[in-house]
């Protein structure tokens, strides 16, 4: 659904948020609606564990503008789940006054099963099959005769001695044969690192792009994260590792943008790009280039970056370190 006026330089489109009373792409319909509508009153589908320390709450009742996308990044969470949650046949179609669950069928909590480890299995020892005979002295001294043979024992395989062949010990040259210096071009690509444990509160955080703060955050505003100023082109990179929940362009004010989910608690967004370079459901190292910079959206070149916990921003500059 093309927006008019989305294209305008001198007057981009706000950000959107739950309250904003803008059209996105799709929102919620005024009339019938395929999705089905979750009972408020039912206790199973919005339990939550006591004492979790989420204090998002368990259902959302839709409301004008409200798309499935808006929810998702207003509460923290994969659009995905939600429809899977919530039986959405198309997550572009959902209803005013509809309810939706927003935590999974059944709650969070539940016994977790696990298959027997193979490793770990018993070794049973078979013994002779038992024959029952009549009781007679005959009988009786069989059976002691029995019992007195010791069970059978496996044989004792001695081991494979190892190989012994000595290691190569030649020297290497630490020069190419040429003389000349072996290449040292540096890997483009970010090492490897470990993804945040899925309740851990300290990430390690880092800028997503280098240029000057053009705007700080301020929620009263609706400033819901920072604006960093650069070039067309220039890198954007994830401020830690996680998972691409969305990568796209169908929330009204965000322009190209993507969003990386870290663990239960904290998201990330980048938005404005000229080009997107990951896709939804990839798995990202911080560090990694996932947009270019641009101006989609937006009244300048600018990346607007935003970090929430649970869902609610929060101030990127607390987060990251300082420059």
């Amino acid at each position: 659904m093309v927006l008019a006026g989305c294209s305008s330089r001198s007057a981009p489109a706000p950000v959107e948020s739950r309250g904003s009373t803008g059209t996105a792409n799709r929102p919620a319909d005024t009339g019938g609606s395929r999705a089905p509508v979750v009972n408020a009153g039912d206790s199973k589908s919005q339990s939550r564990p006591l004492n979790s320390g989420d204090p998002r709450p368990q259902t959302h009742q839709v409301s004008k503008g409200d798309t499935l996308y808006s929810i998702a990044l207003e509460y923290g969470f994969d659009y995905r789940e939600l429809a899977s949650w919530n039986q959405l046949g198309d997550v572009n179609v959902i209803r005013i006054g509809q309810v939706l669950r927003l935590t999974p069928p059944g709650g969070e909590g539940g016994m977790v099963t696990r298959p027997l480890d193979s490793a770990l299995s018993i070794e049973v020892i078979e013994g002779p099959k038992a024959v029952r005979l009549p009781y007679s002295e005959q009988a009786l001294a069989q059976m002691k005769a029995a019992d007195s043979k010791p069970l059978p024992t496996k044989p004792n395989v001695p081991a494979k001695p190892a190989d012994t062949k000595p290691a190569d010990t030649k020297p290497t040259d630490p020069k190419p044969a040429d003389g000349k210096p072996a290449d040292s071009k540096p890997d483009d690509k970010p090492a490897k690192t470990n993804p945040p444990g899925e309740d851990d509160e300290n990430l390690a955080w880092q800028w997503p792009a280098q240029g000057k703060v053009l705007r700080g955050f301020n929620e009263a505003s609706q400033a819901k994260g920072i604006d960093v100023g650069g070039s067309k082109g220039t890198a954007v990179m994830a401020a830690e590792g996680g998972k691409v929940v969305y990568a796209g362009s169908n929330l009204r004010g965000y322009g190209k943008f993507v969003i990386i989910k870290h663990n239960k608690l904290f998201l990330s967004v980048y938005a404005h790009n000229d080009k997107l370079l990951v896709k939804e459901g990839q798995q990202v190292n911080k560090g990694q280039k996932i947009a270019e910079m641009g101006d989609s959206e937006a009244d300048q070149v600018k990346l607007h970056f935003e970090i929430r916990r649970y869902g609610k921003p929060v101030d990127p500059q607390k987060l990251l370190p300082a420059n």
